[in-house]
């Protein structure tokens, strides 16, 4: 009865591990998106037979994006969105431009990916705070060709302090990273957080709550 119990007790583990287990890595060679209605982990593969060298291929990242808006940066990104063939690989990147004298790429987070960030040019001030308890900044001044990183799913800024144009390049380790930008989910919301919980929340007057509203 004992043996018979182990192994009942083993096997039911073994099941439950598979059930919950996930793939590390592609079981193909790729698995080039195809457009679908159908709602998967990661998007419904392209016939093998059907697919082009333009699959994995995009182009404009040479191109400066615009700065001339608030808060003065552009995040040019290229995920799965972009380049099909990127499907089920957890991997995309972007390019980031920042005005000069105070562009910013505000507080935000990626909840599915870990960023790499590469400056390419200019002089940017960085960092990223970590969970509760502690709320910790780690920061750091990056010039040209300094490397910083920015761990999955916790808020990061930067912030261009130079008196020039500043580029960064970012690889995100996931095909669709995602974006909570945190001032304009907080007060950007559709349809809106109560004023009321928002004042509490941040130890605001509900007029300035209410002001802040209506700049997202």
């Amino acid at each position: 009865m004992a043996t018979y119990t182990l192994f009942l007790f083993t096997f039911l583990a073994l099941v439950t591990f598979q059930a919950f287990a996930s793939d590390p890595s592609p079981l193909q060679d790729f698995c080039v998106a195809e457009n679908s209605t159908v709602f998967v982990k990661g998007l419904v593969c392209k016939n093998p037979n059907d697919v082009k060298p333009e699959d994995f291929y995009f182009s404009c990242l040479d191109k400066a994006g615009n700065t001339s808006k608030n808060p003065g940066s552009n995040v040019t990104l290229v995920n799965v969105q972009k380049i099909s063939g990127l499907n089920t690989l957890g991997i995309s990147i972007a390019r980031l431009d920042f005005a000069p004298d105070n562009g910013l790429n505000p507080p935000h987070t990626h909840p599915r990916a870990t960023e790499v960030l590469t400056v390419i040019e200019g002089t940017l001030y960085v960092g990223f705070v970590t969970s509760a308890p502690d709320f910790k900044l780690f920061s750091k001044v990056l010039n040209k060709g300094d490397v910083f990183v920015f761990p999955k799913g916790l808020i990061y800024f930067q912030f261009n302090i130079g008196a020039y144009p500043a580029i960064a390049f970012a690889g995100l380790s996931s095909q669709n990273p995602g974006l909570i930008t945190i001032a304009k989910v907080v007060f950007g919301s559709n349809p809106p957080i109560s004023d009321d919980v928002l004042a509490k929340a941040f130890q605001l007057d509900k007029n300035i709550v209410d002001w802040l509203q209506t700049q997202f």
